[in-house]
């Protein structure tokens, strides 16, 4: 594998608050990486800088080894880079399936896309089929707001999925999300890697993380700890002392822990 996104030597600071000081590492084409740290270690300061809604102080975010930390948000999607979010963005008062529709038609206004409604017979199939896909096409016809928040998350991800980005940013997809949901996810993300999509993912449930992810790097006040392997994340003394306190490792098992 080749690396697809790299992130080199990223300064980001708020103020006096330094987000990122100096962080590095590599996303491989075709890999499902992880991202973790603490509350407050530099996660979405980094999506955000990947992704366009932020600028680097200092060093570069390149894709396909070309910069990309000068673009705007549009600019960095178009390039194949999907993000979801934190806190889930969807029109709350419109249907699932209008809600797609509108993913379809990103390349028009926003408000031009709602009053063409039903969209043509081939946006409105895709659309079905990727709600299909992530198991909620029988809620196509329901208020957008009246999702679960599992739901929520899988309509963003189908919203993602319409423009077929090469690489996709998950910003806490098991986050608040019911067992059976969480499965479900996990369970689509493998059959989009195996597809070629390629992942990174920001999580605090370490189950979540350490089943799916080939690599994961680890944040610590801005910095990289380390880039490796789950077991070798789990088992870095540095690892455990800077988040768990120290605690044994099998506190990676089990129950979500949320660093």
């Amino acid at each position: 594998m080749t690396a697809l996104l790299e992130i080199e030597g990223v300064h980001k600071a708020f103020g006096g608050l330094k987000a990122l000081d100096g962080a590095s590492f590599t996303v491989e084409e075709g890999s499902i990486a992880g991202l973790i740290g603490p509350n407050g270690s530099g996660k979405t300061t980094l999506f955000n800088l990947i992704t366009g809604y932020e600028r680097p102080d200092k060093g570069s975010v390149s894709f396909r080894g070309e910069p990309i930390d000068l673009l705007q948000p549009d600019q960095v999607f178009a390039r194949g880079i999907g993000r979801t979010f934190q806190l889930t963005r969807i029109f709350a008062r419109l249907t699932v399936l209008e809600n797609m529709l509108i993913a379809t038609q990103r390349h028009e206004r926003w408000v031009r896309s709602v009053l063409r409604g039903a969209g043509s017979a081939g946006e409105r199939s895709r659309a079905l089929d990727l709600l299909e896909f992530v198991g909620i096409a029988n809620l196509a016809g329901l208020a957008a707001g009246k999702l679960s928040y599992g739901q929520r998350r899988l309509l963003e991800l189908a919203y993602v999925l319409v423009a077929d980005p090469t690489v996709i940013l998950l910003d806490e997809p098991a986050g608040g999300v019911n067992p059976s949901l969480v499965h479900l996810i996990a369970d689509r993300i493998r059959d989009l890697n195996r597809g070629g999509k390629t992942f990174l993912i920001v999580e605090h449930d370490m189950g979540f993380v350490m089943d799916l992810c080939a690599r994961v790097t680890v944040l610590d006040q801005g910095r990289v700890l380390l880039t490796a392997s789950p077991e070798e994340v789990r088992n870095d003394p540095a690892v455990l002392d800077a988040y768990l306190g120290g605690a044994d490792d099998d506190e990676f098992e089990g129950e979500p822990v949320s660093l």
